[in-house]
Protein backbone atom coordinates (compact mmCIF):
# COMPACT_ATOMS: atom_id res chain seq x y z
CA UNK A 1 0.00 0.00 0.00
CA UNK A 2 0.67 4.00 -0.59
CA UNK A 3 0.27 6.61 1.22
CA UNK A 4 0.66 10.38 0.18
CA UNK A 5 0.84 12.67 3.56
CA UNK A 6 0.68 16.80 2.95
CA UNK A 7 1.54 19.29 5.42
CA UNK A 8 1.71 22.84 5.58
CA UNK A 9 -1.17 24.25 5.20
CA UNK A 10 -2.88 27.12 6.75
CA UNK A 11 -4.16 30.32 6.56
CA UNK A 12 -2.17 33.49 5.53
CA UNK A 13 -2.78 37.21 4.60
CA UNK A 14 -3.06 38.21 0.74
CA UNK A 15 0.80 38.60 -0.67
CA UNK A 16 2.24 36.13 1.81
CA UNK A 17 4.06 32.95 1.28
CA UNK A 18 3.00 28.95 2.32
CA UNK A 19 5.17 25.87 1.25
CA UNK A 20 3.29 23.14 1.41
CA UNK A 21 4.77 19.18 1.14
CA UNK A 22 3.93 15.56 0.41
CA UNK A 23 5.54 12.44 1.63
CA UNK A 24 5.16 9.44 -0.21
CA UNK A 25 5.85 6.17 1.40
CA UNK A 26 5.23 2.29 1.49
CA UNK A 27 5.45 0.08 -1.54
CA UNK A 28 6.63 2.31 -4.17
CA UNK A 29 9.22 1.30 -6.76
CA UNK A 30 9.80 4.45 -7.88
CA UNK A 31 7.28 7.82 -9.08
CA UNK A 32 7.39 9.30 -12.24
CA UNK A 33 5.35 12.61 -12.09
CA UNK A 34 4.35 14.39 -8.86
CA UNK A 35 1.86 17.13 -8.60
CA UNK A 36 -0.34 19.56 -6.92
CA UNK A 37 -4.45 20.30 -7.46
CA UNK A 38 -6.30 22.45 -6.00
CA UNK A 39 -10.13 22.23 -5.80
CA UNK A 40 -12.86 24.79 -4.40
CA UNK A 41 -16.35 23.59 -3.47
CA UNK A 42 -18.88 24.02 -6.69
CA UNK A 43 -15.94 24.95 -8.85
CA UNK A 44 -13.82 22.28 -11.42
CA UNK A 45 -10.36 21.53 -9.51
CA UNK A 46 -7.59 22.34 -11.82
CA UNK A 47 -4.01 21.14 -11.85
CA UNK A 48 -1.43 23.79 -10.25
CA UNK A 49 2.07 21.94 -11.03
CA UNK A 50 3.62 19.01 -11.81
CA UNK A 51 7.02 17.38 -11.69
CA UNK A 52 7.84 14.76 -13.38
CA UNK A 53 11.24 12.52 -12.86
CA UNK A 54 13.50 14.51 -14.35
CA UNK A 55 13.06 17.83 -12.93
CA UNK A 56 10.52 19.07 -15.59
CA UNK A 57 8.20 21.55 -14.41
CA UNK A 58 4.84 22.89 -15.77
CA UNK A 59 2.85 25.42 -14.02
CA UNK A 60 -1.15 26.56 -14.56
CA UNK A 61 -1.19 30.05 -15.68
CA UNK A 62 -2.34 31.96 -12.67
CA UNK A 63 0.42 30.47 -10.37
CA UNK A 64 3.30 31.47 -13.15
CA UNK A 65 5.83 33.15 -11.70
CA UNK A 66 4.44 32.94 -7.94
CA UNK A 67 4.43 29.24 -7.29
CA UNK A 68 7.60 26.76 -7.79
CA UNK A 69 7.14 23.31 -7.22
CA UNK A 70 10.10 21.25 -6.42
CA UNK A 71 11.24 17.51 -5.26
CA UNK A 72 13.23 15.43 -3.17
CA UNK A 73 13.65 12.00 -5.16
CA UNK A 74 15.65 10.38 -1.93
CA UNK A 75 12.65 11.28 0.32
CA UNK A 76 10.18 10.77 -2.22
CA UNK A 77 8.42 14.06 -1.45
CA UNK A 78 7.04 16.97 -3.37
CA UNK A 79 7.09 20.80 -2.68
CA UNK A 80 5.06 23.52 -3.64
CA UNK A 81 6.49 27.24 -2.23
CA UNK A 82 3.24 29.53 -2.95
CA UNK A 83 4.61 33.04 -2.98
CA UNK A 84 2.49 36.55 -4.16
CA UNK A 85 -0.66 34.56 -2.49
CA UNK A 86 -3.95 35.51 -3.33
CA UNK A 87 -7.37 34.88 -2.46
CA UNK A 88 -7.84 33.14 -5.23
CA UNK A 89 -5.62 30.61 -4.57
CA UNK A 90 -7.98 29.91 -1.47
CA UNK A 91 -8.30 26.23 -2.21
CA UNK A 92 -7.98 22.32 -0.61
CA UNK A 93 -4.59 21.07 -2.24
CA UNK A 94 -3.94 17.97 -3.13
CA UNK A 95 -0.62 16.21 -4.23
CA UNK A 96 -0.79 13.22 -6.19
CA UNK A 97 2.25 10.77 -7.20
CA UNK A 98 1.62 8.70 -10.40
CA UNK A 99 4.39 5.50 -9.22
CA UNK A 100 4.49 1.76 -9.62
CA UNK A 101 4.92 -0.62 -6.50
CA UNK A 102 7.18 -3.32 -8.78
CA UNK A 103 9.20 -3.26 -11.58
CA UNK A 104 6.72 -5.42 -13.05
CA UNK A 105 3.65 -3.29 -11.89
CA UNK A 106 2.22 -0.22 -14.22
CA UNK A 107 1.84 3.14 -13.03
CA UNK A 108 -1.02 4.37 -10.75
CA UNK A 109 -1.83 7.61 -10.13
CA UNK A 110 -2.24 8.26 -6.09
CA UNK A 111 -3.61 11.42 -3.73
CA UNK A 112 -3.54 12.69 -0.71
CA UNK A 113 -5.80 13.45 2.01
CA UNK A 114 -6.03 17.12 1.30
CA UNK A 115 -4.79 20.54 2.60
CA UNK A 116 -6.52 23.68 3.45
CA UNK A 117 -4.85 26.88 2.44
CA UNK A 118 -7.00 29.89 2.76
CA UNK A 119 -6.02 33.37 1.74
CA UNK A 120 -7.32 36.35 3.02
CA UNK A 121 -7.76 39.69 1.43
Amino acid sequence: QVQLVESGGGLVQAGGSLRVSCAASGSIFNISDMGWYRQVPGKQGELVANINSGGYTKYEDSVKGRFTISRDNAKNTVYLQMNSLKPEDTAVYYCKAILRMSRLSTYVQWWGQGTQVTVSS
